[in-house]
């Protein structure tokens, strides 16, 4: 029986040569965010929450990017399976000018809604010139991060390509990279350590600013000088051409992907939106322990990454539908494994970590119970975050839509938007009841993986 959740060797082999590199990049990431966000936390309780903010809004950015390239990296892991380079240089474009066209529209609407999207997590009760004061913080550091949202873009561009493509160690050289540079300008910055200025959170923005430079330096200087072992790079700014027919391909593929994690991700800030009714404390307490947990979650986090890389390969190589699905069934087996463990590991740090904060006790003791709650649906999180990266790898995007955003806002929004506006439930109950709906996610996404819709080569050799 445990053979069939169980890999050999050689499965296991396959398995972490793409994980570890993306899960040591993604650990160190958020190690270092952790570090970042509790120098901040040291600063002040207006400051962080001002920060906490505007890392929530930026989170949309981000995954708006990320979203936008997924259907062109479907392809561009399906090209790389079949050896078609020319096929992966056409995607590479495709998601450089995505790259674009989505930090121009991002730029313009934080640059005109910045204040309005601010206040709308500064409703809930608590003192007036304490929301005032985080407002003014929060605009602060969103001007200053505006500078770093395109190098982000492109470097999305160039390291998911790598990852499609099986090398996932230069990016994570050039996550480490960045964020060591972030840690030591964080330290400089926000305190005004060897002389420099103390400028608090307008130095925890520059010093992620630079940071961003750095790693698109680094991923976007190895590409170009390694061009025997990535032929795709290769002529790729010599014009813009890509084959109609493939660009109908591509956006038919990476609409409904592009807004998905639009509206999923502005579906989990209009949660945290819902839970800031319940004042300023549960915004900081918010901060607090989604900084933990996603240090722990870094491991699921980072297989369903992989999961969606081995699957689109394995199907781009027209691999048995029995060979995809143990596979598949494996993959899964382990995101789940891994994350009972850690979510273990998060559940005893619950009442220790909120202590590092310059915080109030009533701040801590919400956080406490929050990152209790989020160990206990790790399990449940990551497999339906393993499922949405299984459907995705054989271009099943209009069921990815409907299985992640569609549930999200029609089931999960709904739920919090109602509880918080028509009842009296403190954060920690509201936050129970939410969180716990992923559990008919789980069902659901079970018998989508039992169905054959996802299993589909997508690819043919392009001109």
């Amino acid at each position: 029986m445990l053979k069939k959740f169980i890999g050999n060797r050689a499965f296991y082999g396959r398995m972490f040569a793409v994980l570890i590199p993306i899960l040591i990049q993604n650990a160190i990431t958020n190690f270092v965010s952790l570090l970042d966000n509790i120098m901040v936390g040291q600063v002040g309780t207006v400051e962080m929450s001002g920060v906490s903010i505007v890392n929530q809004l930026m989170f949309v950015f981000n995954l708006c990017i990320f979203g936008g390239m997924a259907g062109a990296g479907i392809f561009t892991a399906q090209y790389f399976g079949s050896g078609d380079h020319q096929g992966v240089r056409y995607t590479f474009r495709f998601k450089l000018v995505e790259a674009v066209l989505l930090t121009v529209v991002g730029v313009g609407a934080f640059l005109l809604l910045d204040e309005a999207l601010i206040s709308l997590f500064l409703q809930g009760d608590g003192d007036p010139a304490a929301a005032a004061a985080s407002l003014q913080h929060g605009k602060e550091y969103l001007r200053i991060m505006l500078v770093g949202l395109l190098p982000f873009a492109f470097t999305t561009a160039y390291s998911g390509t790598l990852r499609e493509g099986g090398q996932t160690m230069v990016p994570m050289v050039a996550g480490i990279s960045a964020v060591s540079v972030n840690l030591c300008f964080n330290y400089i910055l926000i305190f005004g350590h060897f002389g420099a200025p103390a400028l608090g959170v307008r130095g925890a923005a520059i010093a992620t600013v630079i940071s961003r430079y750095v790693e698109l330096l680094i991923v976007l200087l190895y590409t170009h000088l390694n061009k025997k072992r990535f032929p795709f790079a290769v002529g790729v700014y010599r014009s813009l051409h890509i084959p109609g027919k493939l660009v109908r391909s591509l956006c038919l593929k990476g609409a409904p992907l592009l807004l998905n994690e639009a509206l999923w991700s502005v579906g989990m800030t209009t949660l945290t939106q819902c839970y800031s009714t319940r004042g300023l404390d549960v915004v900081a307490a918010l901060n607090i322990s989604t900084t933990v947990t996603n240090l722990t979650s870094v491991v699921y986090l980072a297989i369903g990454t992989t999961v969606g890389i081995l699957m689109g390969q394995m199907l781009g190589m027209g691999k048995p539908e029995a060979e995809v699905r143990d596979s598949n069934r494996k993959l899964l087996f382990a995101t789940v494994a891994a994350s009972t463990v850690m979510g273990g590991i998060l559940a005893s740090v619950s009442g220790v970590f909120p202590l590092i904060y310059n915080t109030t006790d009533e701040v801590k003791g919400i956080a406490t119970g929050l990152i209790l709650i989020a160990a206990c649906m790790m399990p449940f999180h990551s497999y339906t975050h393993s499922v949405y990266f299984t459907l995705r790898s054989g271009g099943c995007t209009g069921i990815t839509f409907v299985y992640d955003t569609c549930y999200m806002w029609s089931v999960v929004v709904l739920a919090a938007f109602l509880l918080s506006r028509l009842t009296a439930l403190p954060i920690l109950p509201l936050y129970v009841i939410c969180q716990c709906l992923d559990v008919a996610k789980c069902i659901l996404g079970f018998f989508l993986l039992r169905s054959p819709v996802w299993i589909k080569r997508l690819t043919s050799p392009v001109a």
